[in-house]
């Protein structure tokens, strides 16, 4: 039986550089470990510090363009892990994904936008690793960005 492909090795396979390392837009952290669990704080579509995209979806953004924030915020909250626990391959398993998205009252396309984050995850952890998910359409998010991420991961220690 072959050994299992880590997280790093998945990331280089899938041709995936990670972002630079996530800045808080204020007075928080973006990463807490408390025992063999670490929270991240809100990720966000950002690219150099700056919003990749602004608007709602359904209204000034469509679906396309909502799965590719969704995408960058989850590249952007690997950053961050990786930053905090030196490897990706600490993490044992996502745990808990939290989906916000800025939305116009009649988008209804919150579970397709939303599994671009949860097939990063299954790409880079493995299937048995998916996290439950919660998937909220929501007025605004932090500086107009459509898309916002909440994330737990079990890590070893």
């Amino acid at each position: 039986m072959s050994a299992r492909r880590s997280a790093e090795q998945r990331l280089q396979e899938l041709g995936i550089q990670l972002p630079a390392t996530p800045v808080p837009f204020g007075s928080y952290v973006e990463t807490v470990q408390t025992g063999n669990l670490l929270f991240l704080s809100g990720m966000l579509p950002v690219v150099d510090h700056k919003p990749k995209y602004v608007g709602r979806l359904g209204k000034e953004l469509d679906a396309e363009m909502g799965r590719d924030a969704v995408r960058t915020a989850a590249l952007v909250a690997l950053a961050a892990a990786s930053e905090h626990l030196g490897s990706l391959d600490r993490i044992t398993r996502a745990v808990r994904l939290g989906v916000f998205l800025a939305t116009s009252g009649d988008f209804f396309d919150q579970p397709r936008v939303a599994d671009a984050a949860s097939d990063l995850f299954r790409d880079v952890f493995g299937a048995d690793k998916l996290a439950v998910r919660l998937v909220i359409g929501v007025a605004s998010l932090p500086l107009g960005m459509p898309v916002e991420l909440e994330l737990i991961f079990e890590v070893a220690e």
